[in-house]
């Protein structure tokens, strides 16, 4: 018979780690006598972290006395005392590899009912000391286990464990969780975990994810994404940078130029997505080569790309690329790259850019027009004015060949449109206006601009009944950071680490434009980026969450903790990586 041995709460804190702060509920402690266990949490528990724990569906966390023994004699630790690993009730029995997913438990006045595996998480090393604890848990199969209430009541140490019901399909929490997390997969057993109600929302999604991803793609050259972030695509093309020639460069605008790209010896070109995006490095000066990745602003032809690059006043490479580059020269470019791509289907077309952000859906725009896609495409475009409204007539061309093509120019500074252009108002699109526009609830949108435009307009599609996935966005900066748990701090702008300039390869972050030389200081990529101050997403921080994965653009690395599966060809973990040359990360 199982026990409960003990009851263990603790309330949200702050803990200073690695010069940050880190707002969290790890810490708990055992509670004497019965507690209220309630739909949320225990009495006097909480959870710093609300996105990666508690909620009805992760209200209570196990912890096996089994578990403590065996990770004494793993780490030779004689300090585990109850409720170090976070967990809300000690348990004598109930191991990971016997408990199922839909089991329910009745301990005390309550009933419980196991919902998920724990999630791999860097504050278990945090709070342990042990920095790779959460892929040991997973590794060694004994994450423990989450439960939901379904009865509230008072437990207490010492209450009986009683199963009061076996969950379908039998699927324990230690095979759960190596279906997420470790490779080699069993198809059946990915089924049965999709064939469980009780299974979080969460897990079920990433399920979801896998299983969709193991099927045959329905149209060769237009694969699914896969919604999971732990898979990027593998691009075609070639590793690295390889020259290629300006051919031409036709000035737009007064502020923006495209320039034209041809192979060096007449091969053909990878066929690139439309909303794929080249990254350039170019010797600027005299300091290291710089990385800026350029949206291809048309359907490249056999041996020609096109990107389109806006002239900033204080921009190094764009500078560079308007005064100094001409055609002739060779130039280091990137194979095309990218997920936001124009997908194939049925639903209505939304494409919504804003000054030199036209250049990804205009590439869209050229496949539509090639193909003569017979769904609706709206194409709504923001510029100052109609001399700074790039790619007008070239666009306005690619609608004309569309069978149901809607078109909407907003110019922000005074617009005097003509009788033969009534497509053009003055001002900016606001939520009545994409209303009135007749844009249907289930179309895609792609929407490329400034931050604050992508944020505005993003709402009001949501607004108007879009759903959120079928909302697309692209943006060269660096991406949010996900960063569970730390406080957040006064965005600072990336820079140069601090201390003595490193000796070894040099790193480039392209999103951030920061190249730097590697120093052994730092224990790892993510953690060089983290001293630059570079946005970066991570959770587990030991190769197991592929949180942290990125894109490798150029150069060779080696990983210091072994992820338990690797990531796809072309990425890298940054949280457990080192380089072994120069490197390029899309970061």
């Amino acid at each position: 018979m199982a026990t409960l041995l003990s009851v263990n709460v603790g309330a949200p804190k702050d803990v200073p780690w690695q010069g940050r702060t880190v707002h969290t509920g790890a810490w708990k402690s055992p509670v004497h006598g019965a507690r209220m266990v309630r739909r949320l949490n225990v009495d006097g528990d909480g959870q710093g972290d609300l996105a990666g724990h508690g909620g009805e569906i992760r209200a209570v966390l196990v912890y096996q006395l089994q578990s403590y023994q065996y990770w004494e004699k793993q780490l030779g630790r004689g300090d585990l005392t109850f409720g170090i690993f976070g967990e809300n009730f000690t348990v004598d029995g109930l191991p990971d590899d016997e408990v199922c997913i839909g089991d329910r438990y009745r301990i005390g006045e309550a009933e419980f009912e196991v919902t998920q595996p724990r999630v791999t998480c860097y504050r278990v090393g945090m709070r342990l000391g042990e920095p790779a604890m959460a892929s040991l848990l997973v590794a060694h199969h004994r994450p423990g286990f989450y439960l939901r209430v379904i009865t509230e009541g008072h437990v207490q140490a010492g209450d009986e464990i009683v199963l009061t019901r076996k969950g379908p399909e039998e699927l324990s929490v230690a095979d759960t969780d190596a279906l997420l997390y470790l490779p080699d997969r069993d198809p059946a057993k990915l089924r049965k975990a999709l064939n469980i109600p009780a299974l979080s929302p969460g897990w079920r999604q990433s399920f979801n994810d896998l299983a969709a991803a193991q099927q045959p793609t329905q149209e060769p050259g237009w694969p699914g994404e896969r919604a999971s972030s732990q898979q990027p695509r593998e691009e075609p093309g070639w590793p690295g940078f390889k020259a290629m020639r300006v051919a031409r460069i036709v000035p737009e605008t007064p502020t923006v130029a495209s320039i034209y790209l041809s192979t060096t010896d007449g091969t053909p070109l990878p066929e690139a997505r439309p909303g794929q995006y080249l990254s350039v490095r170019l010797a600027v000066d005299d300091a290291a080569p710089a990385v800026r990745s350029y949206s291809l602003s048309s359907t490249p032809a056999a041996d020609t790309y096109r990107i389109s690059v806006k002239h900033e006043p204080h921009g190094k490479v764009s500078s560079y690329i308007h005064a100094t580059l001409h055609p002739g020269d060779l130039v280091d470019i990137a194979a095309p790259r990218g997920a936001f791509v124009l997908e194939a289907g049925t639903r209505p077309i939304v494409l919504i850019s804003a000054g030199i952000g036209a250049t990804p859906v205009l590439a869209m725009l050229h496949q539509l027009a090639a193909t003569r896609d017979p769904r609706p495409v709206w194409w709504i475009h923001v510029a100052h004015d109609r001399a700074h409204h790039a790619f007008a007539d070239e666009a306005h061309a690619l609608l004309t060949q569309l069978p149901q093509a809607h078109e909407h120019i907003y110019y922000t500074a005074e617009a005097t449109p003509h009788r033969n252009e009534p497509y053009i108002t003055q001002g900016r699109p606001t939520a009545p206006s994409l209303v009135a526009m007749g844009i249907p609830t289930d179309a895609d949108a792609y929407l490329c601009g400034p931050p604050a435009f992508m944020d505005h307009l993003g709402g009001y599609l949501r607004d108007h009944g879009l759903s959120p996935e079928r909302i697309h966005t692209e943006q060269f900066s660096a991406l949010p950071a996900i960063n569970p748990g730390v406080t957040p701090r006064v965005a600072v702008r990336p820079h140069q680490p601090p201390g003595p300039t490193g000796t070894g390869p040099l790193i480039t972050f392209a999103r951030s434009g920061i190249t730097t030389p590697w120093s052994a200081a730092h224990a790892s990529l993510l953690d060089l980026a983290e001293a630059c101050d570079i946005p970066t997403r991570w959770s587990c921080r030991t190769g197991v969450c592929h949180t942290c994965i990125t894109h490798l653009v150029a150069g060779g690395i080696t990983y210091t903790t072994p992820p338990l599966e690797l990531p796809e060809e072309g990425t890298v973990l940054v949280c457990c990586s080192q380089p072994t040359t120069e490197l390029v990360l899309d970061l």
